[in-house]
């Protein structure tokens, strides 16, 4: 016997007497499987605002199948919302809130009950890295292959990229992956070839400091702005002698009013913006996305990958990305999974694995989500 489940219809079947009377307990049996089955990889979310906690799957359905943007009906949902993460945050329960196959493979997203700015709370700090080494160790015993870390999951000033978590636990059978070499990645293969010249911001964070020597070793010149000259220098000293004079330091935001190139991994206020030359094109990897205010440049979204073709499940948009589509840190755990890697991926981004990861991506099926030009130096 077939039984149908459609979304509203056992209200109708309920009112009018026409449930079949094992819908509920096939519904339950076909969820316990599913539950019972230990995922081969976890991607450890985060909200980011109060509007996008609106957009996971187990709140709006229909909504979260689609790329998240701020709609009028959310507004009245608001406080109700605010006082349910106050909630969440006191119990400081993680919740699993979508799933899908991969080749055979269960991958699960996992969340902390947390949202941006919370992580920017001193207070704040030492329970936000318990749950995630909470997460961690569940992952561990449950037998899980890779946990990878979104965005702020894996913030250097609140873990270190995740070494907190693998130094305190050196015996970890999970792998540990902040995903953040295949995000250098997707941001440098962004860059047309023809570019001799780039104006970094967010430049000593692990991000642009692999983004600044990769393309310094590429002969591009990089404007890497930073009020931190020990910092800088110690990034310069990475890069190989014939190279270290591509990377030089700025500290205001006029020294790049000829650069058409920007690479944003610090939060850009409008005024800010306006230095930038018309027609400059505002890569970014800061989270938030900054606020397209300029009419005459062009802004490119948060660094993704579409996962390959054959994905089964996958019902709900990561975010603002559309269907299929991940951030490139979710990504970089997923090929981390795929290609059987058995190191951590955690702390600074080693420059030589970009490429290895980014090819390792291409020969499984991730490809960057638009059709641009994506090519390697």
């Amino acid at each position: 016997m077939a039984t149908n489940f459609c979304l509203f219809m056992p209200l109708y079947d309920k009112l009018w007497k026409t449930i079949n009377t094992r819908s509920w307990d096939l519904q339950n049996e076909i969820s316990s499987r599913t539950k019972s089955r230990v995922p081969d990889f976890v991607f450890l979310a985060h909200g980011v605002d109060i509007m996008s906690s609106l957009h996971a799957p187990f709140v709006l359905r229909s909504f979260s199948s689609i790329p998240f943007s701020i709609k009028p009906f959310l507004f009245p949902l608001w406080p109700l919302t605010f006082m349910t993460i106050l909630v969440m945050w006191a119990q400081s329960k993680t919740f699993l809130y979508s799933f899908y196959n991969l080749r055979g493979r269960l991958h699960q997203t996992w969340a902390v009950p947390r949202l941006g700015f919370q992580y920017f709370l001193p207070f704040a700090a030492e329970g936000i890295n318990n749950h995630i080494e909470d997460a961690i160790l569940r992952a561990d015993k449950l037998g899980v292959k890779v946990i990878s870390l979104a965005a702020l999951n894996k913030n250097e000033a609140l873990n270190g990229g995740g070494t907190l978590f693998v130094n305190k636990h050196p015996n970890l059978k999970v792998r540990v992956v902040h995903g953040n070499t295949l995000t250098a990645a997707v941001i440098l293969h962004e860059i047309p070839q023809n570019i001799d010249e780039v104006f970094l911001t967010g430049a000593t964070s692990k991000l642009g400091r692999a983004i600044a020597l990769y393309l310094a070793q590429r002969n591009v010149k990089v404007l890497m702005l930073t009020p931190s000259t020990e910092r800088f220098i110690k990034i310069q000293k990475e890069a190989p002698l014939d190279y270290q004079h591509n990377l030089v330091q700025v500290t205001k935001y006029q020294a790049a009013k000829h650069c058409k190139t920007w690479i944003i991994g610090k939060w850009t206020t409008p005024r800010e913006q306006y230095y930038a030359p018309s027609r400059t094109h505002f890569h970014q990897f800061v989270v938030p996305p900054i606020i397209p205010f300029r009419r005459d440049c062009t802004y490119g979204k948060l660094a993704a990958m579409k996962l390959p073709d054959d994905v089964e499940g996958l019902g709900s948009c990561e975010y603002t990305m559309g269907r299929g589509v991940v951030h490139a840190c979710h990504a970089g755990g997923v090929v981390h999974f795929l290609e059987g890697w058995k190191h951590h991926e955690v702390g600074a981004i080693n420059v030589d694995q970009i490429d290895v990861v980014w090819k390792a991506a291409l020969k499984h099926g991730l490809n960057p989500p638009l059709d641009l030009n994506y090519k390697v130096f």
